[in-house]
């Protein structure tokens, strides 16, 4: 027996043993309040555990022009307190009741939880409502702030050439879409920000009507109702929020090439991106399909290019795919090959350009495609062990224009993708008119040259 068949067969046996649990829909409850927060609870009540979440429908992509990284600065200020809760209160009042609480923000949406004892819901619930219309600005706090982030920028980005390359080869992705600017910002517009503006983008947005509640874990739908209407209830809507529009692409008519050297490079690497469909509410088969590509080609040592360029050919040490296809807008189906030594990026891009034909030409290997659908539902079914894990799928998808039922059809939708599915979705991204290709590499690397000419 081969070793690729022993892997499905334990594979097999897996599922079968978790498929009781595969059958069963999350326990999930929708409703909307009359100011119009839409709020989900899920539950599971295997621990005394809450997860408490308010996702805001704005993200890096509806910044105003000119203000790149409003909305992540304004996750920082939203810690700087209230009327009623000093600077750093909030957090620390969650740490002493023994939870833990975070933010983030990414291109459509921003997204605040905290992690705590059930029978202290009530408690972050009114804290939380509490940030929503009452946050406090200090002009200290904001250019102490303005501080951090900038330093944020500095060590995330500027001291790592692989952050600035692929925010480079973002940019180039993206031309007029602003999914082409950082979610942190550019840092000459970083260093403009101020609480004018912070203020005015939070009271633009910061609204019940723009907002998700989602609260999973040991809770029951009616206690989390009462709780919604006593502390977001009151809360006031914005009647003047309007309907979320970017800019859009114009079509993209030929590829475009990117070379970053820098001298700080210890590996060169080549990477192509593909402008890819996201899911679509009620039409979500193109992505499964292009899900389920993705994992075939590159998800991981038993993939597709890891089998051709690592191990038969011996070109690469690494190869990956990644389909982002939870999106508001067009998003991208992106590949990655790093060369072994002694083989430049024009024979790693030459020899994946090769493998991709082959794949294509050859067709799916049947073996593998179940292989790769048993390891999503196995996902999916550990998923629900996480009522954290479980929160963030449904915060995501509904921020960016997903339903409940888009979430829950999710899995099904996945293993009905067929060969011919996946063929004909890679078929229609993997056109190079509608790619970017970028090389990151020393200065001193030959594949500069070659780039070049």
């Amino acid at each position: 027996m081969t070793l690729r068949a022993v892997f499905l067969a334990l594979s097999v046996t897996v599922i079968l043993a978790l498929a009781p649990g595969a059958r069963a829909d999350d326990a999930v409850t929708h409703f909307t309040l009359d100011n119009g927060m839409a709020v989900v609870v899920i539950e599971d009540h295997r621990a005394p555990v809450a997860v408490h979440m308010v996702w805001y429908r704005v993200g890096a992509a509806d910044e105003p022009p000119g203000q790149s990284g409003i909305a992540h600065f304004l996750e920082h200020l939203m810690f700087k307190g209230t009327e009623t809760l000093a600077p750093g209160e909030f957090s620390r009042t969650v740490a002493r009741n023994g939870g833990r609480d975070n933010a983030f923000t990414s291109y459509d949406y921003t997204a605040y939880f905290q992690r705590i004892a059930a029978d202290r819901l009530d408690l972050v619930m009114g804290m939380e409502a509490d940030r929503m219309v009452n946050l406090r600005l200090s002009p200290e706090d904001v250019a102490t702030e303005r501080d951090v982030v900038i330093e944020e920028r500095n060590q995330r980005t500027e001291n790592d050439p692989s952050s600035l390359f692929r925010e480079q080869k973002n940019a180039a992705q993206y031309l007029n879409h602003p999914y082409g600017v950082p979610i942190i910002g550019w840092r000459h517009e970083i260093e403009t920000l101020d609480r004018e503006t912070a203020l005015a983008f939070y009271e633009r947005f910061y609204a019940p009507n723009n907002a998700i509640l989602i609260v999973a874990g040991d809770v029951a739908p009616d206690e989390v109702r009462a709780l919604a209407e006593k502390h977001y209830g009151p809360l006031p809507p914005n009647p003047d929020l309007a309907p979320r529009a970017r800019p859009q692409e114009p079509p993209q008519l030929a590829e475009r090439r990117l070379l970053f050297e820098d001298a700080r490079v210890a590996q060169p690497w080549v990477s192509r991106s593909y402008t890819a469909p996201p899911r679509e509410s009620g039409a979500q088969e193109k992505a499964a399909a292009l899900n389920i590509l993705a994992e075939l080609l590159g998800g991981g040592t038993t993939s597709y290019l890891a089998e051709k360029l690592q191990f038969d050919e011996q070109i690469a040490v690494y190869t990956s795919a990644f389909y982002g296809g939870t999106s508001l807008d067009d998003t991208t189906f992106s590949l990655v090959v790093v060369p072994a030594e002694g083989v430049t990026l024009q024979e790693a891009e030459d020899a994946m350009d090769a493998t991709l034909a082959r794949f294509l030409q050859d067709g799916i290997d049947s073996e593998q495609l179940d292989r790769v659908k048993m390891q999503l539902r196995a996902a999916q079914i550990y998923a629900r062990d996480d009522v954290e894990r479980l929160a963030n799928r449904y915060g995501r998808a509904m921020t960016q224009g997903l339903t409940l039922a888009d979430v829950q059809a999710w899995p099904d939708i996945l293993q009905s993708v067929t060969e011919d599915d996946i063929l004909a979705a890679a078929q229609e991204v993997f056109d190079r008119r509608r790619a970017v290709t970028g090389w990151l590499a020393a200065p001193s690397d030959p594949a500069q040259e070659e780039m070049i000419q």
